[in-house]
């Protein structure tokens, strides 16, 4: 699954563009790589995130093509949240 939707579909970042555009900017990482939106992703993976002032470790649980929002928090783990400042 690529990386983009994955961050829509587990509700990470609301929207596809956005996700998209976070990703482009090399703003994300996935095992220790710098990402592309287009990255493929494998359960197991850990991904990183920079927003703003909040950086975001997360480990992919599973891979969805469309969840219900509830399910959302199965598709992935925190394994840290860390605020910048």
């Amino acid at each position: 699954m690529r990386l983009d939707k994955f961050l829509k579909v587990s509700r990470i970042i609301k929207r596809r563009t956005i996700a998209k555009e976070v990703a482009d900017n090399d703003r994300i990482t996935v095992n220790n790589r710098v990402a592309k939106s287009s990255t493929k992703l494998e359960v197991d993976d850990i991904i990183t995130i920079s927003f703003g002032n909040k950086i975001l470790t997360i480990k992919v649980l599973e891979l969805r093509d469309s969840t219900k929002k509830e399910d959302a928090q199965n598709m992935f783990e925190i394994i840290e949240e860390k605020r910048i400042q």
